[in-house]
């Protein structure tokens, strides 16, 4: 794991939203494992654009894009469009992204040197280049954005009210037990 003693600040900031990324994209794992009905995961709300289902691809394009296809040069090729139109696609499907985006993080920021955060990203987003860094916290919090989305829309279409652990402080790579 990177970001051990010795390891310069770029391993470690690296290191950090490593594992930000993957609590995130776990706990969106298990938002949508909690819709008891599989259909509900696609209703859409009054005044809610996108359902669950359409939050997750639409998150596991950009991990996939982004940190595999730019980064880690996996040869992802990203249909964003489909992202957002394709509905009733199984659980199972969404999960098996979820996994494959848990293993394009894990393997390409493990392979990212020190000095990489601080240069460009290697393609322009939204018209602005930004360094690579700025850009991986970038998607590290629009991440939990709709994480938070998707489970006031699983709140809300199911009317459950259980909590999964979403953001929870304790599942990052420095979380240690606080001792008295």
């Amino acid at each position: 794991m990177r970001g051990q003693k010795g390891q310069g600040t770029g391993a470690m900031m690296t290191t950090a939203l490593a594992g930000v990324i993957a609590r995130d994209l776990r706990a969106l794992r298990r938002e949508l494992e909690a819709y008891p009905d599989e259909r509900d995961l696609w209703r859409l709300v009054p005044g809610i654009a996108n359902s669950g289902g359409t939050l997750a691809l639409h998150l596991t394009g950009n991990f996939k894009h982004f940190v595999g296809a730019v980064l880690g040069a996996t040869g992802y090729v990203r249909d964003r469009g489909a992202e957002f139109s394709r509905r009733d696609a199984p659980r199972s499907e969404r999960l098996r992204e979820i996994d494959e985006a848990l293993g394009v993080v894990d393997r390409t920021l493990a392979s990212l040197g020190d000095d990489t955060l601080a240069r460009p990203f290697p393609q322009a987003v939204g018209g602005v280049t930004v360094t690579t860094g700025d850009f991986l916290l970038h998607l590290a919090t629009h991440l939990t954005y709709h994480l938070g989305q998707v489970d006031y829309h699983r709140r809300m279409v199911t009317g459950r009210t259980e909590q999964v652990g979403a953001v929870a402080v304790g599942e990052p790579p420095s979380a240690r037990r606080a001792t008295a």
